[in-house]
């Protein structure tokens, strides 16, 4: 007579792993993870470090496209001695129109440093719709005293 602990006879071991245990652990990491991670990705304060650099050589004689943002937000576009206020929606039109008849003219964003991150990132991602292949960042060198 075989009894159920009796490994002889027509049954083997199992050898498979149980998977359920498995998944149930992995869904509720995926949503501590999902619930943790725009936490994780706000930023960390910082005070960016004051540097001097030598100044980059132009490599052609046009005028660079200078576009500024001042403190209250407001965009101004520069080519040459020629500087004028406009709107984020004229701002890409005109430079449009300024690459297409010299196209290599290198952009320029000059920004107040008061400015909020978030306008800057919203120039340069206007001026990539528009055409610009490289923007230039202007800063001044630090002061001393």
């Amino acid at each position: 007579m075989q009894g159920p602990f009796n490994r002889s006879g027509n049954k083997k071991p199992m050898a498979e792993i149980n998977v359920v245990p498995f998944i149930d652990v992995m869904l509720v990491l995926l949503v501590i993870f999902m619930i943790t991670a725009p936490m994780l990705t706000q930023g960390v304060q910082v005070d960016l470090p004051q540097v001097t650099s030598e100044p980059i050589e132009s490599q052609d004689e046009s005028d660079p496209i200078i576009i500024s943002v001042d403190r209250e937000g407001g965009y101004f576009i520069t080519l040459g001695e020629d500087s004028t206020s406009v709107s984020l929606e004229q701002m890409s039109e005109r430079v449009m129109a300024i690459l297409q008849r010299r196209p290599g003219t290198p952009v320029m964003v000059r920004g107040d440093r008061n400015v909020p991150y978030g306008q800057i990132v919203l120039l340069m991602s206007t001026l990539q719709r528009s055409g610009v292949a490289n923007v230039g960042l202007l800063s001044e060198p630090p002061q001393d005293g």
